[in-house]
């Protein structure tokens, strides 16, 4: 009998590894392909000469019915969920077309680790039951389908860090997943990361993940897979985490919402088999990924609402005003127009200046003072930022890549190779850096406080996606991890162009801008959409989406 495989879109692949390896990836890959009906499978001349952007053939490829296409496109969470609780679609009904899309999806983008097709249909047959019986919901997620990051565990499936060697069978939820099921949930699949999980590119033992609107470009990462798959629409609400950009950047690659909150605020209690080192110091966030603000105001509700800090005594407790948080004065709004280190690529200026137009309107003067700001020491932030995520010089994670015999991804050398040179530091390193990063908090707020704002807004990213291969600065994210300040990336109209030119004027304002322009002129980045990022200070994060409310309508939101 010949060996079922499962044809994915893949322009530039992983490495390979040894062949001990790649029989053994061969086999994972193999199981998953095993699961899919071949009434979902999309023609292989399409998977061999697929378009540049792939974002609309979910809806045309003839797989999904009507009423399907209806489920999945029309409908942010919230209102998902609220026609499952008036029956206009069952749980069962709705689990279908959000199966079928994400394996359309993962087809043209390789989104997915796992497709838990059984697991996700007796869950909704069981809630539809109650549902029937009851005359009332579960819970305010009763029926909705819920992606989730390949690393967190959910009960009876596996998770894994991104390479071989970290893949292991999870008898229990994380605390996240448990109270996202007693809210309603439905758990269908989970989705693609990096090797080590420490790149803003999806590229693993499954595979690369694509930009549904340009497959030539990086969907992002670490939470990649979740924001192809959004951006597909295969999923209408997803959880990533953040410890250098992780939600935010995946989600300005592809044009979605995602949240990074202030990060002893929601519970990431067992998300990880083995603890990170880089948490001695760069404390990760967990937080939705999805199609609307009241997407993550509802998710925000739902999880702090759940008392998480009564398990978790880490997490704070803190009570959720979200997008009903009252500004009751002028909002006071900073410009990033670069950070000091990097200019943006073109596209994401042409997005500052759509902002800045739209926020500086004569008519928004009594809700809204528009200034232009300077983030504080973006430079030594990131010298400071990649020290702190290595203090074992990467040997943990490389160790664990290559006991299998697993290739090392271009990315995972590139984010460790400053420190690996240094080796395993000590305790009082680590120590002396926290006294570090502890200073440049204070220094960053001093300047946040002379400067007199209350959010800023400004690039998510140095340009739009990344092509494969090139994410290489995160300095836009992860300033805000150091000091640990909120941050929202929201969509703009703004797409990138094939012919834009840096200005005539330009000047680099480093060797990495510099870079970035070479990296700018040598791909093709037509399609991608840009994302702008808001920040709040530490804590503020209730004022951040206060702040979201009042520019919703200004600056055109979901």
């Amino acid at each position: 009998m010949t060996a079922k495989s499962l044809s994915i879109v893949q322009p530039t692949p992983v490495p390979l590894g040894t062949p001990e390896f790649e029989t053994k990836r061969a086999l994972l890959l193999q199981a998953f392909a095993e699961k899919i009906p071949s009434e979902y499978l999309l023609p292989k001349d399409l998977i061999d000469n697929p378009p540049l952007d792939v974002s609309g053939i979910p809806a045309t490829c003839g797989i999904l019915t009507p009423e399907e296409i209806e489920i999945t496109e029309t409908y942010d969470a919230v209102a998902l969920a609220e026609a499952i609780a008036q029956r206009k679609y069952s749980a069962v009904a709705v689990a279908t077309a959000f199966l079928k899309r994400a394996i359309i999806s993962h087809q043209l983008t390789c989104c997915l680790t796992q497709w838990l097709v059984d697991e996700a249909i007796d869950r909704a047959k069981t809630l539809d039951t109650y549902l029937a019986e009851n005359g009332k919901t579960v819970g305010p997620l009763h029926g909705v389908p819920i992606s989730i990051k390949d690393h967190m565990p959910i009960a009876g499936t596996f998770s894994s860090m991104g390479c071989l060697s970290t893949i292991v069978k999870d008898e229990t939820d994380s605390h996240m997943i448990a109270i996202l099921r007693d809210a309603g949930a439905v758990f269908y699949c989970k989705t693609n990361q990096p090797q080590t999980l420490m790149h803003l590119e999806s590229d693993s033992i499954w595979g690369r993940v694509l930009n549904p609107f340009n497959i030539h470009l990086s969907a992002g990462g670490s939470t990649g897979g979740e924001a192809a798959l959004i951006a597909m629409k295969g999923s209408v609400l997803g959880v990533g985490s953040d410890i250098g950009g992780s939600i935010r950047a995946p989600a300005a690659f592809c044009g979605i919402y995602g949240f990074k909150p202030t990060s002893p605020l929601l519970p990431m209690k067992s998300f990880l088999a083995s603890p990170s080192a880089a948490e001695l110091n760069i404390l990760c966030s967990t937080g939705p990924m999805c199609r609307s603000l009241r997407d993550m105001d509802l998710f925000m509700n739902g999880v702090i609402a759940a008392k998480p800090y009564l398990v978790d005594p880490k997490v704070v407790p803190f009570p959720w005003t979200g997008l009903k948080t009252p500004i009751n004065r002028r909002l006071k709004i900073g410009i990033i127009s670069n950070d000091g280190s990097i200019e943006p690529q073109p596209p994401v200026k042409r997005a500052i200046s759509w902002a800045k137009e739209l926020l500086s309107d004569p008519k928004h003067a009594e809700l809204i003072e528009v200034k232009e700001f300077k983030p504080f020491g973006a430079v030594d932030a990131w010298s400071k930022i990649r020290r702190m995520y290595w203090p074992d010089g990467g040997q943990g994670s490389k160790g664990a890549i290559l006991a299998t015999g697993e290739p090392l991804h271009s990315l995972s050398e590139w984010i460790w190779k400053d420190e690996e040179p240094n080796g395993m530091q000590t305790a009082q390193d680590v120590n002396l850096a926290r006294r570090e990063r502890d200073n440049f908090r204070c220094d960053f707020a001093e300047s946040w406080n002379e400067q007199d704002v209350d959010v800023v807004i400004g690039p998510a990213f140095v340009g739009p996606a990344s092509a494969h291969n090139t994410a290489f600065y995160w300095t836009y994210t992860s300033l805000y991890n150091l000091v640990d300040y909120p941050g929202v990336v929201i969509p703009t109209p703004i797409k990138a162009k094939a012919d834009e030119k840096y200005d005539a004027d330009y000047v680099p304002l480093s060797d990495p801008c510099k870079h970035v322009k070479e990296l700018w002129e040598s791909s093709n980045f037509e399609g991608a959409p840009i994302n702008l990022q808001l920040v709040a200070r530490k804590y503020h994060d209730n004022e951040l989406f206060g702040a979201l409310a009042v520019l919703k309508d200004i600056l055109g939101l979901e």
